[in-house]
C-alpha cells in the first residue's frame, strides 16, 4: 500500500517492566469527577451521571518532555490525574465486567486553556479548542493493573516548582475507575488502547514559561514536564 504522504507515528506509551509498548487509540477524558474541584469551577458535586470529552490521540506527550506556552490562551492550567489503559474490545458493560477490561493505571496532566474553556461554557459550545490542543495530554509509563490492586487507597498530588498544589485521594473520586468503565463503555464501543483520564482534585491552577511541574500518584510512575516559551 502507498500513502499521499508519511504517516504520523503511532503514539505509543512504555509499559512498566515489559518489553512491549502501549499503543493509543483514543483519549477520552471525565469531567468534574471529584467534588471538590466541581465546587471550585462552579460546578454541581452531586453524583450525576458522569461526563466525557476527548483529547486526540496524538495530543500524547511523553514523561520528561519539555512542552511549549500554547498559543490563544492567557490562563494555562494543570490538571493531575489518574489515567486508565483498556486492553481489550467491550460495549455496554457492568461494573464488574468493567474491571476486567481495566489493562492497567498511569499518572497523567489534562492541560487546558482555561479561558478557552471559560468561554466555551457561557456560549453553550464544546471544549475541543479548550482540552484538545497539540501537546495536551502527558502521560508516565503504565502499571499493571495487578501491580496496584488497591489503586484507590492511593494519594494523587502536583507540585509546581516544588510547591505542592494538588492532592488527594483516589476514593475521593465521584465515580472510581470500574464505574467510569462501565459507564463509557455505554456510548462508546470500547478497544485495546483507549486511555482513559478520570478527573482532577481541586487545587487546579495555572502555569507559566519556566515552570517545572511533577506528579504522581502512589504505586504509580510520577509524570515531570517543563513549561518554556511558546513561539
Amino acid at each position: 500500500m502507498s500513502y499521499l504522504f508519511t504517516p504520523s507515528a503511532l503514539p505509543v506509551l512504555p509499559i512498566i517492566g515489559r518489553d512491549e509498548r502501549f499503543p493509543v487509540r483514543r483519549i477520552y477524558c471525565v469531567g468534574r469527577n471529584y467534588a471538590a474541584h466541581a465546587l471550585e469551577m462552579g460546578g454541581n458535586p452531586e453524583r450525576e451521571p458522569p461526563f466525557f470529552f476527548s483529547k486526540p490521540a496524538d495530543a500524547l506527550v511523553q514523561n520528561g518532555s519539555i512542552i511549549a506556552y500554547p498559543p490563544a490562551t492567557d490562563n494555562f492550567h494543570f490538571e493531575m490525574e489518574l489515567v486508565i489503559a483498556i486492553n481489550g474490545t467491550a460495549k455496554n458493560l457492568s461494573v464488574s465486567e468493567a474491571v476486567k477490561l481495566i489493562f492497567g493505571y498511569a499518572s497523567g496532566i489534562d492541560l487546558t486553556r482555561r479561558d478557552l474553556q471559560s468561554a466555551a461554557k457561557e456560549k453553550g459550545r464544546p471544549w475541543d479548542c479548550a482540552k484538545g490542543f497539540d501537546f495536551s495530554a502527558p502521560c508516565s509509563a503504565i502499571a499493571e493493573a495487578k501491580s496496584v490492586p488497591h489503586i484507590e487507597n492511593s494519594r494523587l498530588w502536583l507540585n509546581v516548582n516544588g510547591q505542592n498544589k494538588q492532592q488527594a485521594l483516589i476514593s475521593d473520586m465521584i465515580w472510581n475507575p470500574p464505574e467510569i468503565v462501565a459507564h463509557l463503555s455505554k456510548m462508546f464501543e470500547l478497544k485495546a488502547g483507549d486511555l482513559i483520564y478520570t478527573g482532577t482534585p481541586a487545587g487546579v491552577g495555572p502555569l507559566q514559561p519556566g515552570d517545572h511541574v511533577n506528579g504522581g500518584i502512589e504505586g504509580l510512575p510520577e509524570i515531570t514536564i517543563d513549561i518554556i516559551e511558546g513561539d
